[in-house]
């Protein structure tokens, strides 16, 4: 079984710590590499080759920049069934799946850095004076970029794309969960030495890597707690930071639109990826006048969801990644059941090896159970029937997160209405909808900070106004004819 390297300076460097943990198969249970667990030894290690990388790349054109990633891109596209075989093998997540997220997020980093060359850097504007005012924006250093487990290379490209276009050094932490991915990835990725570090680990690569007084930004998706952690600890030190946490993300499905295509729409949000995705569609709200054909079709669509090994080809739900998440839908779908929900389809845990759950329609569920409250991260779809859209909006806004909602309407007016709710995406008639030009800022428990198109080189960046007067006139010589 092999033990994983961390890549520091462009090279690849074996752990400073002495704690490792085995990397799960979670189709099979069984434990297919050996990863190190962290150390503030390798963190420091690896900052120091991003800060000693930082000075050449930072001065190299945007354009020579933004080819290299260009490349890299190129590369990824080119390897995207390789990354994602490795993705659910790590992780569960099928590879039809993972080939084409691998390959979007290939398309998107070539769009986002491209937005380099017509970013800002240095705009001179000038003042009724005489003068100007140069604003120069300077990358902000070394940044740590730390993701999760759930789509490690996407989220990964997402986020290190506009760092590095805009000058800046990185410092990979990916989830211990799924580390494998984050390696190959690297492989493939032809920069100069020191620009990328991958330093592998739990919490104890994590804090010291937030920690860090060099660290510039710190780019986390994670948990709302682990996300608090990394806020508080940027903050005290007045550095600024990325956070994109938990979702509890709504859909709103109205009476005018087709209840059987809606369904099937509604059930991909669900249940893709075993329900493990942010952005899961985890709230379902039903108009009333539609809702009994709106379940009778998610039912019927949820037992097309196969489950089985992602390399299967007829695999349409993978495994979830460990038992821990297992347990969490376990006792989301308990509480409901408890409560007076019904299972309509799904909810059983099925026997053998791995750490599978079947798609799961949950119907008379209520605010005040779990799956209507807290984040499950899993292929969940509980549905509530809403009286009119206007209810099912309010129920929609009735959260402490706010990352996306999704509704479903063919009303003009509802559509408008639709703006209101309080996330920082909301897709009208399609999920995951929009591309590169996509700018959000999540809110409530969901995150902080905007991300996305131009406001990813916000932050990627420092902007420093140089005033330039005209030079001071030469005094005068004194009126002697006054004397």
């Amino acid at each position: 079984m092999k033990t994983l390297q961390n890549l520091i300076g462009g090279r690849p460097a074996d752990t400073r710590g002495d704690a490792f943990h085995e990397v799960v198969d979670p189709a099979t249970g069984e434990a297919v590499a050996r990863c190190p667990s962290g150390s503030p030894e390798d963190v420091r290690l690896a900052v120091d080759a991003a800060a000693e990388a930082r000075p050449a790349w930072a001065a190299l054109p945007a354009a020579e920049r933004v080819a290299r990633l260009t490349r890299w891109a190129d590369a990824v596209a080119g390897h995207a069934a390789e990354l994602a075989e490795i993705e659910c093998r790590e992780m569960g997540k099928p590879v039809a799946l993972g080939t084409a997220f691998i390959g979007g997020a290939a398309l998107a980093l070539k769009a986002a850095v491209t937005e380099a060359l017509d970013y800002p850097f240095e705009e001179t504007i000038p003042g009724p004076d005489g003068g100007t005012t140069t604003i120069l924006r300077t990358p902000v250093g070394v940044t740590a970029v730390i993701v999760p487990w759930n789509f490690l290379v996407p989220m990964t490209l997402g986020a290190i794309g506009p760092l590095l276009a805009a000058g800046n050094t990185v410092v990979l932490k990916p989830s211990e969960r799924s580390p494998m991915s984050a390696v190959r990835l690297l492989e493939l990725a032809d920069l100069p030495p020191g620009v990328v570090n991958l330093v592998h680990g739990d919490s104890r690569a994590g804090v010291p890597l937030v920690a860090d007084e060099r660290v510039g930004l710190v780019h986390f998706t994670g948990s709302v707690e682990a996300g608090r952690q990394v806020g508080a600890e940027t903050g005290g030190r007045l550095t600024r930071s990325v956070l994109e946490l938990g979702g509890k993300d709504p859909v709103v499905v109205d009476a005018g639109v087709d209840p059987a295509a809606t369904a099937a729409a509604v059930a991909f949000g669900a249940f893709a990826n075993s329900g493990q995705i942010c952005t899961s569609m985890e709230r379902v709200y039903v108009h009333q006048d539609i809702a009994e054909a709106f379940i009778d079709a998610l039912v019927d669509v949820a037992g097309t969801y196969t489950l089985g090994d992602g390399r299967d080809e007829a695999t349409v739900l993978g495994p979830l990644v460990d038992q821990r998440q297992r347990d969490i839908v376990e006792r989301h779908v308990a509480d409901a059941v408890e409560r007076g929900a019904k299972v309509r389809i799904g909810g059983e845990t099925p026997e053998g090896r791995g750490f599978f759950y079947p798609a799961t329609v949950l119907t008379d569920v209520d605010d005040s159970m779990l799956v209507m409250t807290e984040e499950t991260f899993g292929p969940l779809a509980p549905v509530a029937v809403v009286s009119s859209f206007e209810e099912g909006l309010a129920r929609a806004a009735r959260t402490r997160f706010g990352l996306a909602a999704t509704v479903y309407t063919d009303d003009p007016a509802h559509m408008a209405a639709a703006r209101a709710i309080p996330a920082g995406v909301v897709w009208v008639n399609q999920w995951q909808g929009g591309g590169p030009e996509r700018l959000y800022e999540p809110a409530g428990d969901s995150g902080m900070g905007a991300t996305g198109s131009r406001a990813a080189y916000d932050a990627a960046t420092r902007p420093v106004s140089i005033h330039t007067a005209p030079a001071p006139a030469p005094a005068e010589p004194p009126d002697e004819s006054s004397h």
